[in-house]
Order: C-alpha cells, then sequence, then structure tokens
C-alpha cells in the first residue's frame, strides 16, 4: 500500500495517509507515459507555420534572360527556391499535428505517473487549505511550511475553487488542477505533488465506484 505523508497548513506533520490503490500503487508503464506525453506535446502545436512556394511569391513572370548564347545557366523564373527572394521548396504548410491516444491508455499512464511519484515520495497530502482573504500571501506561506516553495508544485483539489485559482494565479512555480482534470503531463513536470485530504477521499470513492 502506497503511503504519502499527511501535513497541517502549518507544516506540522499528522501522520500519514494510505493512497488509493488503484491511482498510486499500480506497476510502472514507462512506455505508455512516453506516448501520452508525446500525443500532449503535439496537441498543443498550433500547426500553422506557413511559407509561399514558387506559385504563390510575387514577381519572376518573365524569363530572366534568353536560354541560350548568354553564357550563364538556364533560368526561368526569378522566383525559383535557389534565388535569393524565392519561393521556399517543401515549405511548411498548415496541418494538425493531432495524435489520438486510446482512453485506456492514457489511464494507465496516468496511474503511472501518480505512481511513479509515490514511489519515490514526491507526494504530499494537506490536510486543508485556509484562505481567510484568498490571498496569494496565503498559499505561499503555506507552501512554504510544507518546504515546497521553491519546487514545482502541482495543487490537487477535489474540485475547482474560483477562490483558490484565484489566490494561486501569481505562483509562477504552482499550478493547480482538480483531481478529474489531471493528465499525465502535469504529474510528470512537477516536482512535487500536494494532495489537499478531500482530493483522496474523492479519489477513495472513485475506486469504490470502479
Amino acid at each position: 500500500m502506497a503511503t504519502a505523508k499527511l501535513y497541517a497548513p502549518s507544516g506540522e506533520e499528522k501522520g500519514t495517509v494510505d493512497l488509493p490503490a488503484w491511482a498510486f500503487d499500480a506497476p510502472i508503464h514507462r512506455h505508455a507515459m512516453w506516448e501520452v506525453v508525446r500525443a500532449y506535446l503535439a496537441n498543443q502545436r498550433q500547426g500553422n507555420a506557413s511559407v509561399k512556394n514558387r506559385s504563390a511569391a510575387r514577381g519572376g513572370g518573365r524569363k530572366p534572360w534568353s536560354q541560350k548564347k548568354t553564357g550563364r545557366a538556364r533560368a526561368g523564373s526569378t522566383r525559383s527556391p535557389v534565388w535569393v527572394g524565392g519561393g521556399r521548396a517543401f515549405g511548411p504548410k498548415p496541418h494538425s499535428f493531432r495524435v489520438e491516444i486510446p482512453k485506456k491508455v492514457r489511464r494507465l499512464a496516468l496511474r503511472s505517473a501518480l505512481s511513479a511519484k509515490a514511489k519515490d515520495e514526491q507526494v504530499a497530502i494537506l490536510a486543508e487549505l485556509p484562505l481567510a482573504e484568498s490571498k496569494t500571501r496565503e498559499v505561499f506561506s503555506v507552501l512554504k511550511n510544507l518546504g515546497v516553495d521553491g519546487a514545482r508544485t502541482l495543487l490537487v483539489l477535489p474540485e475547482s475553487s474560483e477562490s483558490v485559482l484565484r489566490a494561486t494565479r501569481n505562483l509562477p512555480k504552482l499550478q493547480t488542477a482538480v483531481y478529474s482534470d489531471l493528465n499525465t503531463y502535469q504529474v510528470l513536470r512537477s516536482d512535487r505533488l500536494v494532495f489537499l485530504s478531500e482530493t483522496v477521499d474523492r479519489m477513495r470513492e472513485a475506486e469504490v465506484a470502479r
């Protein structure tokens, strides 16, 4: 059974928490993680790079010089790719880079990533996140107490919260995510994962529902 340390907002250690086995105690499938991260990054690409080929470049309608008797190489257009100012040969055109990954592979990769973080003791459980005024300094104080203020941290919430998002958006090394929307790339690029205690409870309920 995978476990993680439970912390109070003050940074005081309050024991350990058993993590849901379906998410944090799964076999680590590295190839599935590679496939999903590759697809995620590919799907972020806009694919709108475009250049002009010789037919789209302006000018070049007249043959530069006679075919013969000039002593120079044959040339049919000044817009040839070998000329300065000519069109580009085999240049990029807008297209989709989208890669589709089966749902089961995505789930396998996410479980593998969470299990790898738990195995490396990079998962911490926060008993609660008190926000009296929804201020950034309140969240930063909690992160500093946990000792993760200098690391890339992913704060996993049980549900979307406007007050938490407002208090965390100015912290460059902190990302927030709802547990139901977690993706493998988010997990792997983070140095530390901080789950709220309520989030772990929700994940246990999801395990029972499975």
